[in-house]
């Protein structure tokens, strides 16, 4: 069965378990504005409503991901503005970084400015060959202003993104890959294919078990080791309250498969 939602800049998808949300601004290069995160907030109400989904997918339509932010809303705002602009956009991101089911960034072009920061904020990055990435916000006269600074240190290291940050390089897909921002590459006429694969192997899992694993991740990735081996310990003691770790582990005891149920 499947679902369709079409906003003014977003067309959402839902099916067996998979949600797409796609960004559906071309004349742009699926720049984000203001109007755009109004709607991402209102298309992850909605992922976050259906109890069925268990894996959101992210994409942009045409050769762009998302180009960076949209200049010409930016380029007239005093300092109050542009904080309150940045701090909306970080808090678009920071939701779908924390939402409960895994986020896959599929990664059709242009991932700059802003679209690097919203396919950091995802769980797993996957980019056709042709892909780009880059901050270059430094030849704007501005920083980052959705969280890369803190986000793209923790992925690639301080050094690595400082390089990125400071200089404002645009970098191939392959170099993504090798730094460890991009977690697989395929070409553009598989990405669609390939993500679905994964996100398809990610939902065939238990969905109660895999969500306790990105709030164990997410929470001790923000403390110390001590800490986050505790935070571990409570989401594994919490999977044997669910009917799927029964019958997960009595279908492995005899060598049978199971569907899991979310329960």
């Amino acid at each position: 069965m499947t679902s369709y939602k079409k906003f003014k800049f977003l067309n959402i998808y839902t099916e067996r378990h998979i949600s797409t949300i796609q960004i559906n601004h071309p004349k742009a290069l699926n720049a984000l504005n203001t109007k755009i995160f109004h709607e991402f907030n209102r298309a992850l109400t909605m992922v976050e409503n259906d109890n069925n989904n268990r894996v959101l997918i992210i994409t942009g339509v045409d050769k762009s991901f998302v180009a960076g932010a949209d200049i010409s809303e930016m380029v007239n705002l005093n300092q109050e503005q542009a904080k309150a602009f940045g701090e909306f956009g970080s808090e678009v991101f920071r939701r779908i970084e924390l939402l409960h089911i895994p986020v896959i960034a599929s990664i059709n072009g242009f991932a700059l400015g802003g679209g690097c920061e919203l396919a950091l904020c995802c769980d797993i990055r996957i980019a056709s060959q042709n892909a780009k990435f880059g901050l270059p916000e430094v030849g704007l006269g501005i920083t980052p202003g959705f969280s890369a600074t803190q986000r793209l240190p923790r992925l690639v290291g301080t050094g690595k993104a400082k390089e990125l940050i400071y200089t404002g390089s645009i970098i191939d897909a392959q170099e993504a890959l090798d730094i460890g921002l991009v977690n697989k590459l395929t070409t553009r006429e598989e990405l669609e294919e390939e993500t679905l694969i994964m996100a398809q192997k990610i939902a065939e899992q238990a969905p109660i078990a895999v969500q306790c694993a990105k709030k164990a991740i997410n929470s001790g990735m923000d403390t110390d080791i001590e800490s986050g081996i505790e935070i571990e310990t409570n989401h594994f003691a919490h999977c044997f309250t669910t009917k799927d770790q029964k019958n997960g582990m009595q279908a492995f005891l005899k060598r049978e498969k199971t569907t899991f149920e979310g329960k």
